[in-house]
């Protein structure tokens, strides 16, 4: 019996980093790890597999790894719908993968209050999205403007969100929605959020332990889960 051929949107393992990162239970007071390393997609990976994620220190700062404690989750099935946030779902169109670049920009644009998204951090995501482990989710108004999004890393049954942006109102939470939706149907676990803000909160994220997260985290990135960005799982309309 021969197996099928490949699945042409199945994420492609790059070789493997050169840094053995410190332990995720090893973090100081603030949740930083360790720094320096790099952004190869081996090393990201690596790092996401182990509770870790990258983040400057400070505007122009070395690179940070960081592991919170508490860590900031969204549980699959709490997500708050409010009766604005509802309307508009119903306005917005959702995709997948259809504007990386741009939403990218859009989460790193410097205006924004307490950017940190700088250009050696653009270059490493896009590097793992054409490997296919990260995504973006957009909100389209109904004239065909980008006017939402977010993008994060996806490990089996494990979404990473890692930035949102909106230009219209609720468009970034029209987006998480749609996000949402495509994990609960592809059969994920586990949606970090990294930080539990305010914001985040009203959605229905919560707060929980180091040591809990990496236990649902390890079941997570194991767990078997559809290719829920193929194109022709990607869409939703109003």
């Amino acid at each position: 019996m021969t197996a099928g051929p490949p699945d042409p949107y199945a994420p492609v393992e790059p070789p493997a980093s050169v840094w053995e990162l410190p332990p995720a239970a090893t973090a100081d007071g603030d949740g930083i790890v360790g720094v320096g390393a790099d952004l190869e997609p081996g090393t990201i990976l690596h790092a996401y597999r182990n509770g870790l994620f990258p983040m400057p220190l400070g505007r122009r700062g070395r690179l940070g790894w960081w592991s919170p404690d508490p860590r900031g989750v969204l549980p699959l099935d709490g997500l708050r719908v409010s009766r604005s946030l509802r309307r508009s779902l119903r306005r917005y169109e959702v995709t997948v993968d259809a504007a990386f670049e741009e939403v990218v920009r859009g989460c790193a644009d410097p205006s924004r209050s307490g950017g940190w998204i700088d250009a050696d951090i653009v270059a490493g995501y896009r590097r793992l999205h054409e490997l296919r482990w990260v995504h973006s989710v957009e909100a389209w108004s109904p004239e065909g403007d980008l006017v939402g999004g977010l993008y994060g890393v996806a490990i089996g049954g494990f979404f990473a969100g890692e930035s949102m942006f909106h230009r219209e109102r609720d468009a970034s939470k029209v987006a998480l929605a749609g996000l949402v939706e495509r994990l609960c149907a592809a059969g994920a676990r586990l949606l970090d959020v990294q930080w539990l803000t305010p914001h985040l909160a009203s959605l229905g994220a919560i707060a929980i332990p180091r040591a809990t997260y990496l236990e649902d985290l390890a079941a997570a990135v194991s767990a078997p889960t559809r290719v829920w960005w193929a194109p022709e799982l990607s869409h939703s309309h109003p």
